[in-house]
């Protein structure tokens, strides 16, 4: 992205942040390409999943148009946020799939009926959540490297911009938050 691109979306950020919602109309345009890059990348990491991307692009709008008085710092805080957003979407979804099969109710979410019916899916994504959560409880940044790289799609470069560490850091993060992940949901299973 070039750099009158990049000060015009950390305008319109500003802008949207001072309560100016015509600014977010013009924002989304800007951001599109880049959401619709997240988005490709988790749905991705996820084989078998008929999940479309613009479908999850629009609920992260709607989700991130909500936000009354959003004070974003930059154009990377916004996509950090964003990928937060996506990550909440695809857990919200997962567990309100889950809970129909139990026969529970929950609020219909205006995501496709076609999402997979892999029960192992929702499950795994549920429990990622649970184990992410606990991260964070934890280590807050580690989390935050978790997010912006599985769901977000960030390389170590970007997410050490937006969280403002080193690189080396971010990868440090990134490679002790996976073991820790990948132990945490190990012995959830058992």
């Amino acid at each position: 992205m070039n750099d009158g691109a990049s000060h015009r979306i950390s305008l319109l950020l500003s802008e949207w942040g001072k309560g100016d919602k015509n600014a977010l109309t013009e924002l989304m345009p800007l951001v599109y390409d880049e959401l619709r890059r997240m988005a490709r990348g988790h749905l991705r990491r996820h084989p078998g999943n008929s999940f479309q991307t613009t479908e999850l692009i629009h609920e992260t709008y709607l989700k991130l148009a909500r936000n009354d008085e959003p004070q974003w710092q930059n154009r990377s805080h916004f996509f950090g946020v964003a990928a937060k957003a996506m990550r909440h979407i695809l857990v919200d979804y997962a567990r309100a799939k889950q809970a129909r099969k139990r026969g529970g109710w929950q609020e219909k979410l205006s995501l496709p009926d076609d999402f997979p019916d892999h029960e192992d899916q929702s499950e795994q994504v549920v429990a990622l959540d649970e184990a992410l959560k606990e991260l964070a409880r934890l280590d807050d940044r580690k989390g935050q490297v978790v997010e912006l790289k599985y769901f977000g799609g960030f390389t170590n470069e970007e997410t050490a911009d937006i969280l403002g560490i080193s690189v080396e850091t971010a990868k440090r993060d990134w490679r002790f938050a996976r073991s820790w992940l990948l132990s945490a949901l190990e012995s959830s299973d058992n």
